[in-house]
């Protein structure tokens, strides 16, 4: 019994030290490119920080290029705390979807236009807050989006129904075959002991 007590306590202590410091992870995932005709769009932009580097002061700069041969134009910026919207062709259809530790620092454009189809950038510049010094970091993150009238079937999902309906087939015949298989193996040990008692 004092062992068991003695495990469990070292268990605790276990997990007050190493699993109480620890901070949530940043997974890095990647934009959709594919949008729908007035539908919503999320741009998404992830900038993982370590835990070194959480204090910082974080400028977030979004531009869209409509094809490879225009300049880029800015459409919206985050710093000091304040998101804006730039003047052009996106006015009043963007909206900033970041977290507040600023490690998400997406968008969404709403009622999306085919208009709306070409490169995206994503720029976060970083400056870290050091004792001593004060370096900064840039991290930029290109992705080219497609507007098309209606979504386009998800191939996934369609392999996964088939999978499944394949599935259901084999295992119903499979539970048929084992039904046959023990009505008849009962039905010859009925015979075998009725053979047996006469």
């Amino acid at each position: 019994m004092l062992t068991r007590t003695r495990v469990h306590l070292q268990a605790l202590v276990l997990l007050i030290f190493v699993v109480h410091p620890s901070l949530p992870v940043c997974v890095d995932v990647p934009s959709d490119t594919e949008a729908v005709l007035g539908k919503p769009m999320m741009l998404t932009c992830i900038s993982c920080m370590r835990r070194e580097e959480v204090r910082a002061k974080t400028r977030v700069d979004w531009y869209f290029l409509p094809n490879e041969d225009t300049p880029r134009i800015s459409i919206y910026k985050y710093e000091e705390d304040t998101p804006k919207e730039s003047e052009g062709p996106f006015k009043g259809r963007l909206t900033w979807n970041g977290s507040q530790d600023l490690q998400d620092v997406s968008i969404q454009i709403t009622n999306v236009t085919f208009n709306d189809s070409g490169i995206y950038e994503c720029r976060v510049i970083r400056k870290f807050e050091f004792d001593v010094f004060t370096p900064s970091v840039s991290i930029s993150k290109n992705f080219t989006l497609s507007v098309k009238e209606k979504a386009s079937e998800d191939t996934t999902a369609v392999y996964s129904e088939i999978t499944m309906y394949m599935l259901l087939v084999f295992l119903t015949l499979w539970l048929l075959v084992e039904m046959v298989y023990c009505y008849r193996k009962i039905s010859k040990s009925e015979e075998q002991a009725q053979d047996t008692a006469y």
